[in-house]
């Protein structure tokens, strides 16, 4: 059996066999840079999944299965741009009768007809019913209906 195995086995076999167990240890350390790396990047445990890819190929296996979708980057440049549409969202409202998007500056609803603001009674602008005085004319917000109503009460 002996002289069978070492006829079978001969100094080139041996030689690429060890090539080849090189190759695979070389890529098994790889294998296993790449994990902790891309771990890292997704903002997990990267120490933690290295140490399971270092069981070969079950170890692997689990990461890519395991592993958080998106990259810290990309979620982060997600949530970014979700604040950034809700920010562009606030500068709309909803009528508060009927539901419909409205931009900030109108005064009535289109789709019901809905009074939504008050008008300054000098230049006409929008106002909004927590102000007290017009931010275009410096006129205090229901002013001239006072005016009218104190001045007919002395009379």
């Amino acid at each position: 059996m002996n002289e069978l195995l070492s006829q079978v086995l001969t100094p080139e076999i041996q030689q690429a066999f060890s090539v080849m167990l090189g190759m695979l240890v070389a890529l098994h350390a790889l294998v296993v840079i790449w994990v902790a790396r891309d771990a890292y990047q997704r903002g997990t445990w990267w120490w933690l999944w290295a140490i399971v890819a270092l069981v070969p190929i079950v170890g692997v296996v689990a990461y890519i299965l395991l592993r958080p979708q998106l990259l810290a980057v990309d979620r982060e440049e997600q949530e970014l741009e979700v604040a950034i549409k809700q920010r562009q969202l606030m500068k709309y409202g909803e009528c508060a009768n009927c539901g419909y998007p409205v931009e900030a500056d109108y005064v009535i609803c289109p789709n019901c007809h809905q009074r939504l603001k008050n008008l300054c009674a000098t230049c006409n602008h929008a106002l909004d019913p927590a102000w007290s005085v017009c931010p275009y004319c410096a006129t205090p917000v229901g002013q001239s209906s006072r005016r009218s109503s104190g001045s007919g009460g002395r009379h």
